[in-house]
């Protein structure tokens, strides 16, 4: 089994003011529904690990801590139309599954879904 990240992006959006950059609260609340039968189909087929979505990327704080001092600035690290909104960590036989199980994520939750191995050992 390998793990995978599978992110999903999303446009830069005032989540409370445009209902988290959904076109409107109905398509938001039948997101939301696909997305918890999506994760309800993870846990069953084993493949969950953890999930979570990230509040607006103008609530990140970014610190480095290369130098003597730490220097910590509000916002996100990279200036982007789309930023992560969430993602799942799964665990998975292979490439060719995360990327199925990425295409059905996409489609519920609406948004793009990128897909990344993790560098996890044999131990993992």
């Amino acid at each position: 089994m390998a793990k995978y990240l599978m992110s999903v992006w999303g446009p830069d959006s005032d989540y409370e003011k445009d209902n988290y950059g959904y076109a409107s609260e109905e398509e938001m609340m039948k997101s939301f529904e696909a997305t918890g039968k999506f994760n309800d189909k993870l846990q069953q087929e084993g493949y969950f690990v953890f999930a979570d979505g990230l509040d607006a990327a103008k609530t990140a704080t970014v610190v480095d801590g290369q130098g003597e001092k730490p220097v910590i600035t509000d916002g996100p690290y990279a200036e982007a139309k789309e930023y992560m909104a969430g993602f799942w960590i799964i665990d998975v036989p292979d490439l060719d599954v995360a990327l199925k199980l990425a295409a059905e994520a996409s489609a519920a939750c609406l948004g793009k879904v990128e897909v990344r191995p993790m560098q996890t050992g044999p131990e993992a």
